[in-house]
């Protein structure tokens, strides 16, 4: 511990006590990796009572490379902020006075970073399993520098922007999930923005700088802003097909200027970082109409992709993890390595091919279609899963996303430009900046 203590760089900030050691890679891969128990006796288990233990699918998780850069990113980005407004630091109190003129020192803006990818590819699940590394969301301090008792610390806070992309709006989603964050870790503090979610009319500037003291004071480490695609309103359908071509850009508009100028204040001045993510379309306006504030990407950019069939990180190691997971007696013999028998290899493959010809690689999709898959094997006398229930599975229970899917494996803009989401942006130039920064 005392080694430990003596290479950390926040060492002595009571700001950082409570998040917990600095995880390397591996530590960081089993932290964020959650298998739900595989089954067992299942002779023994009647069908109807093993589709509920399937279920639990739900909840697997095995992060990717991307996933893993996400949280070292987080935890940059906290750790930092906390370094910049250590309480035992005069300066700091006078900034949360309400005087951040008085800086001497130049202070970089507090980091930022994006996280991009379509419905389903796990981006949202990703912040949220990272910002779950912490121990607590709300730390106890039972003394706390330059305040009279005991104080409360909050790590994080995630919200989803408002449908409505209004100001008025997202400060009553900030003051909802601090409430809601209160009520469960620190009840005797609950109700604060009681009596601003009750009146009837809203002031947006004024409510969003009312929440801003209130996270100011309780050193909100980071901020998660979710859906950001909200920000901004779409073309008509009409104007996006007359604008499907390779060189054709959607030029989508924002609703409300100042919900992202009061943004771009909570990072420059009051140092509370935040992670931005949503779907392409969004993040793509978010990058390309506010290109000089480029800082919205400081700490990292990381985009969630599909998988695809012959890569190794969806073969060898989702496949072969998701393989433990046959609830029939008779379960496939898939090669959980690429040293298996060769019938074993052929079917891993061509299971492989037909999941992401059915799901495109998204992952929500390849879990509701393992399930799927096992609800229509369970049809079936025979107590077994094959390629057939996976065929029959996908033209049953995912056929209303099918066009949607089909879009997405044809890359085909006429069709994406069809669904809102699946819209592309060209944000290659980010993409590859982080991408060659990380294998360095």
């Amino acid at each position: 511990m005392n080694n430990f203590q003596s290479l950390d760089p926040y060492n002595g900030n009571i700001l950082t006590l409570g998040l917990g050691p600095i995880l390397s890679r591996p530590d960081a891969l089993r932290a964020l990796t959650y298998l739900p128990a595989p089954p067992r006796q299942i002779e023994k288990v009647p069908k109807h009572i093993r589709l509920h233990h399937l279920m639990g699918l739900r909840d697997f998780h095995i992060p990717c490379l991307e996933g893993l850069r996400l949280q070292a990113s987080i935890d940059l980005m906290i750790r930092q902020s906390y370094r910049y407004r250590d309480p035992q630091v005069p300066q700091t109190w006078s900034v949360l006075g309400g005087e951040p003129s008085i800086h001497k020192t130049p202070r970089a803006p507090a980091m930022a970073s994006v996280v991009v990818g379509h419905s389903g590819t796990g981006k949202t699940e990703a912040v949220q399993r990272s910002l779950g590394v912490y121990p607590q969301q709300v730390i106890s301090h039972p003394e706390f520098p330059r305040i009279a008792g005991a104080h409360k610390q909050v790590v994080w806070l995630s919200v989803d922007v408002p449908a409505s992309g209004r100001s008025h709006d997202l400060a009553a989603n900030l003051m909802w999930a601090w409430e809601a964050t209160m009520e469960k870790y620190a009840p005797d503090m609950s109700g604060r923005f009681s009596n601003t979610l009750a009146r009837e009319r809203r002031d947006g500037e004024k409510m969003l700088d009312e929440w801003r003291q209130v996270a100011l004071g309780h050193f909100l480490g980071i901020l998660h802003l979710d859906e950001v695609q909200n920000f901004f309103k779409l073309p008509t359908l009409a104007k996006r097909r007359q604008k499907s071509g390779a060189k054709d850009s959607l030029e989508l508009s924002i609703i409300e200027d100042q919900c992202l100028k009061w943004i771009l204040t909570l990072t420059n001045t009051w140092q509370i970082p935040i992670i931005f993510s949503g779907t392409p379309d969004g993040v793509g306006a978010l990058t390309k109409r506010f290109a000089n504030i480029q800082r919205f990407i400081t700490s990292g950019y990381h985009p969630f992709k599909p998988f695809e069939s012959q890569e190794h990180s969806f073969l060898l190691v989702f496949l072969s993890q998701l393989a433990r997971y046959q609830f029939v007696k008779k379960p496939m013999a898939i090669a959980s390595t690429d040293v298996g028998a060769d019938a074993s290899q052929k079917l891993a493959r061509d299971l492989a091919d037909l999941i992401i010809e059915r799901t495109a690689g998204i992952r929500r999709l390849i879990i509701a279609l393992w399930i799927a898959a096992h609800r229509v094997a369970f049809e079936r006398d025979e107590d077994s899963l094959t390629l057939e229930d996976f065929r029959r599975a996908a033209d049953i229970f995912l056929a209303p996303v099918e066009p949607a899917v089909n879009a997405l494996r044809s890359g085909n803009p006429a069709l994406l430009s069809l669904y809102e989401d699946l819209v592309k942006q060209d944000d290659n130039f980010w993409e590859g900046f982080w991408s060659s920064l990380a294998r360095l």
